[in-house]
């Protein structure tokens, strides 16, 4: 076959390879937007886990998702910063926040600086929500700088 004895030019061949081309652009932006909008996922996941913890009254395991350590009363001893006496006083019923009986979880946000995820959350229905820093490698939370 030569160049002179080139196949006849089929239009709906063309067609269909155009709208697959398309068809692929359009998976590959959505899967895209999809991405960027659930980014923070994971963490606003733990998050939630969190409030849902405090909402039931079970602090040991809220402590134990706070700190990233689902085992901490095997070794108290490593988390001696923020002891678990201290936690039951500010998320306890006498915290900061009262009994938790209802939270959202409103969004989260990527700080240029930072290795972690802002997390806010509007706790029983109060004008100024919390915001909770989630540490991105291991799931730690604190509260946030900003």
């Amino acid at each position: 076959m030569t160049i002179f004895e080139a196949p006849q030019y089929d239009p709906r061949r063309a067609r269909r390879r155009n709208q697959r081309i398309a068809a692929a652009v359009l998976v590959v932006i959505v899967l895209a937007a999809l991405a960027w909008i659930y980014r923070n996922w994971p963490e606003e996941r733990v998050a939630s886990k969190f409030f849902t913890a405090l909402q039931n009254k079970d602090y040991e395991t809220a402590y134990g998702l706070w700190v990233a350590d689902p085992a901490w009363k095997q070794h108290p001893e490593q988390h001696s910063q923020y002891k678990f006496g201290d936690f039951y006083n500010d998320w306890g019923p006498g915290g900061e926040w009262g009994l938790i009986r209802s939270f959202r979880i409103e969004g989260s946000a990527n700080p240029k600086a930072g290795s972690g995820v802002v997390v806010v959350v509007t706790v029983n229905d109060r004008k100024e929500p919390a915001r909770i820093w989630v540490e991105k490698k291991d799931k730690s939370m604190t509260f946030s700088p900003y």
